[in-house]
């Protein structure tokens, strides 16, 4: 459980007036980012190596740890994963074209790109903005410009209703049920679908124990299941999922952009911190624990725009904070 205390007035600074810098950016912040992550994007098709099984047009892939532009990335079965973050959408220059894992790239299908979960595995998006939320299946790596969490096809960002702007904040939940399917259904190979509910969860096997001495076998006590581990390769061909290509729309709360430059357990390396950036915006420092032990977190906003916060993740960056982030909350 995380509890957040407010800060003391005193623990927030007033920026000074370079922030009109952060404003002068965003043109050329937006032209270079675009390029960017263009790149980028396109340097994620190249992502080879790691845990694959090969199923002919795709592979079930989670991969090993990668890097990009000296960040590094680790991959893994993750089916807790909740986040929420800045959405992209990528389209016409890699429809055709191979992702990174071995299936043909489609914009017009509900599939997204993801820098860590297993490919393919489901999501559901929801756009903060507007309350629309849909089902997309990973099945790409990506997006690797920074303030990123997750690249949607064209097709995602018509229905969640962020195609014209680019950019939206959203909410990313992994899908257990419908990812585990997915995984079984790619390695085994099959494209014929199935209800979810027919997924193969676990294999529980029971044998019974002769009686003791002197115990009739009708008083013997009844062994505990052992459950017996599955392998995937050996199950029978499993049906991906049917994945719902509905539209739902859900409610949302108000939520704002936010760099945060750090968390750190000692005030005064927070304080240091804020004293580094509090120039470049609206600069807080809030105080939470985690486990009895209390938190620092320095963070600049909230900024109005997605261009805004990028500009200031940019000015922050540069200022060689290599940690800093966009958070939406």
């Amino acid at each position: 459980m995380i509890t957040a205390t407010a800060m003391s007035p005193a623990f927030s600074r007033r920026p000074r007036p370079m922030r009109a810098l952060a404003f002068l950016t965003i043109g050329a912040f937006a032209l270079v980012g675009c390029a960017e992550t263009e790149f980028l994007v396109h340097t994620a098709k190249q992502v080879r190596g790691g845990d694959t099984i090969s199923t002919g047009d795709g592979r079930y892939k989670v991969g090993s740890p990668y890097q990009i532009k000296n960040v590094w990335y680790y991959p893994a079965e993750d089916y807790e994963y909740s986040e929420t973050g800045i959405a992209s959408w990528y389209g016409p220059n890699f429809h055709g074209k191979k992702t990174a894992n071995g299936e043909t790239y489609n914009q017009n299908d509900l599939t997204a790109a993801h820098r860590t979960l297993p490919m393919p595995s489901a999501v559901r998006v929801t756009n903060l903005e507007n309350g629309r939320s849909i089902v997309l299946r990973i099945n790409d790596r990506g997006p690797f410009a920074r303030g990123r969490i997750i690249d949607v096809s064209r097709q995602g960002a018509q229905l969640l209703g962020f195609q014209k702007n680019g950019v939206a904040k959203v909410r990313v939940d992994v899908l257990p049920d419908e990812s585990r399917q997915l995984k079984v259904a790619a390695i085994n190979g099959s494209s014929q679908q199935i209800p979810v509910s027919a997924s193969p969860r676990e294999v529980v096997v029971s044998r019974p124990l002769p009686a003791a001495q002197g115990q009739s076998p009708s008083t013997a006590s009844a062994p505990a299941p052992v459950q017996a581990p599955v392998r995937a390769e050996s199950l029978p061909p499993v049906a991906e999922p049917n994945l719902s290509k509905e539209v739902e729309v859900l409610p949302v709360s108000p939520t704002g952009i936010y760099v945060q430059a750090g968390a750190f357990s000692r005030l005064e390396n927070a304080l240091r911190m804020r004293d580094q950036i509090y120039s470049m915006g609206p600069t807080q420092i809030s105080r939470f624990a985690v486990s009895g032990t209390e938190i620092y977190r320095v963070r600049i906003g909230p900024l109005d725009t997605v261009e805004m916060a990028d500009a200031t993740l940019t000015q922050v960056l540069g200022a060689g904070v290599s940690e800093a982030q966009l958070i939406v909350e």
